[in-house]
């Protein structure tokens, strides 16, 4: 069983930022997509960001020109910063993993692709 432990996450202040952090259980020697998504209260789940172990991203629209995602190495963890919050940003932020390649079209929001997720962390942004 592979899992994934989140770190950081918390409250603060619209306009303000914060930096998620994933950790993989072992190096991650062979290709792999890593993801963030996040769920709100009454609300679906919703893509954000992927990126595969060369380094390329991919973005929705909630996450484009704001957040950043860098994917882990075989000593730091991947990570989501997030800039310029908005209180509609508030929500359980969820990272995901996939271990069979990298990246393709559309995994920033395709849930289903990902087999190991991480426990969830929470974000609050107040106005």
């Amino acid at each position: 069983q592979v899992r994934l432990v989140q770190s950081g996450g918390g409250s603060v202040q619209a306009g303000g930022s914060l930096r998620l952090s994933c950790e993989p259980p072992r190096p991650t020697a062979g290709r792999y997509c890593m993801a963030w998504f996040r769920q709100a209260p009454g609300k679906e789940l919703e893509g954000l960001a992927a990126v595969s172990k060369d380094g390329s991203a991919r973005y929705a629209d909630p996450a484009k020109g704001r957040f950043l995602i860098s994917e882990p190495y075989s000593d730091s963890p991947g990570i989501l910063g997030m800039g310029r919050l908005k209180p509609d940003d508030s929500g359980m932020y969820y990272c995901a993993l996939d271990l069979s390649g990298n990246c393709r079209a559309g995994s920033q929001t395709d849930s289903s692709q990902f087999p190991y997720w991480g426990q969830g962390t929470q974000v609050t942004v107040s106005s």
